[in-house]
C-alpha cells in the first residue's frame, strides 16, 4: 500500500509501517530540520512543505496515488501542557487539513496519532469528521511501553477503513478492532487509561517471566522490574550530550515530535493480515 505521510517529522510513522511492507510515496513536514532528515533517508520521495497547500490535483499532477493516510497532527493546543485551545487553535486545528485531505484522496486506510490529552479536548470532533467522510474508525490509547519501551509515553492511536469499498464489496469494511484485539491482547479494552494499560503489561511481563517465556510483548525484565519499582518516566529521559553535537537543539525536538516506529510497524502488520484474511 502508498503511504502519504503527513507531519512526517523524521520519519517515525514511514519507518515503521515500511517494516510492516508499506510504501511511503509522499511526505509533508513543515520543519527545515526534519526535511532534511527525511530526505537523507528517502532521497527518493518527495517532500512538501505544507500541509495546507497539499490537494489531491496537486498529488495527482505529481503522479503520487496513495492508499492509506498517516500523521500525527500538531498537539500543542492539546495537550494539557499546552493552553487548551483543542481543535480550535492554531497549530492543533490543522486537523482540518488532515480531514480535508482524507475527503479529497479517499484512501483505503487513515492511520493518526496524538497525544493521551485528545481524549477529552477534541477526540469526539476527529472521529465525527472521519465518520461524515465515510470511514469505521477504531482508538486505543497505546503506550511506548507496549512494544518495550521504559517509559509511558502515552499516546492515541486512531484506524479509520473506508467503509465506500466495504459496501461496494457487499461486507462490513475491515473488523479494524480486530487489529489492536489481535496483538497478544495488549489493545482489547476501548478506551481505558494509558496507565491501566502500562500497568497491565508490565503484569504480563512479570507472569511470562515467572513461567520462563519470552514476554509475548517484547518488555525486557528489567524494563518489567522498572515499572513495578515506579520509576518510569512519563515521557523519554533525553541524557546529557557533550557540546558541539551539531544541531542538538533541532535533534531533540524532532525526537521528542516523534513517534514511537514500533506501534506503526504493528498496526501495519495487522491492517495487511486483516486484509489478507478477508481476501481469502
Amino acid at each position: 500500500m502508498n503511504v502519504l505521510d503527513l507531519f512526517s517529522g523524521i520519519g517515525g510513522f514511514s519507518l515503521g509501517l515500511e517494516r510492516a511492507g508499506f510504501k511511503t510515496v509522499a511526505f509533508c513536514a513543515i520543519d527545515p530540520y526534519c526535511r532534511r532528515v527525511l530526505a537523507k533517508h528517502w532521497p527518493e520521495v518527495p517532500i512538501y512543505d505544507d500541509v495546507r497547500t497539499v490537494s489531491a490535483d496537486r498529488l495527482r499532477a505529481d503522479g503520487i496515488a496513495v492508499d492509506v493516510i498517516c500523521g500525527g497532527f500538531p498537539c500543542q493546543d492539546i495537550s494539557f501542557a499546552g493552553n487548551g485551545a483543542g481543535l480550535a487553535g492554531e497549530r492543533s486545528g490543522l486537523w482540518r487539513e488532515y480531514a480535508r485531505i482524507v475527503g479529497e484522496l479517499r484512501p483505503r486506510f487513515v492511520i493518526v496519532e496524538n497525544v493521551a490529552a485528545l481524549l477529552s479536548r477534541g477526540l469526539d470532533d476527529v472521529l465525527g469528521d472521519l465518520a461524515a467522510l465515510g470511514y469505521d474508525t477504531e482508538w486505543h490509547c497505546i503506550p511506548a511501553s507496549a512494544v518495550g519501551a521504559p517509559h509511558r509515553r502515552d499516546r492515541v492511536w486512531i484506524v479509520a477503513d473506508s467503509n465506500v469499498r466495504g459496501m461496494e464489496v457487499g461486507r462490513r469494511p475491515s473488523n479494524i478492532g480486530a487489529i489492536f484485539d489481535g496483538q497478544s491482547g495488549v489493545f482489547t479494552t476501548h478506551g481505558s487509561s494509558c496507565k491501566q494499560q502500562a500497568d497491565s503489561l508490565v503484569a504480563d511481563a512479570n507472569s511470562a517471566q515467572r513461567e520462563g517465556m519470552r514476554s509475548p510483548i517484547g518488555i525486557h525484565q528489567k524494563y518489567a522490574d522498572a515499572g513495578r519499582s515506579g520509576w518510569w518516566e512519563v515521557e523519554p529521559d533525553v541524557g546529557r550530550v557533550a557540546d558541539g553535537v551539531p544541531c542538538r537543539v533541532d535533534r531533540l525536538r524532532a525526537l521528542g515530535n516523534a513517534v514511537v516506529p514500533q506501534i506503526p510497524e504493528l498496526i501495519g502488520r495487522a491492517i495487511l493480515q486483516s486484509e489478507a484474511r478477508h481476501a481469502a
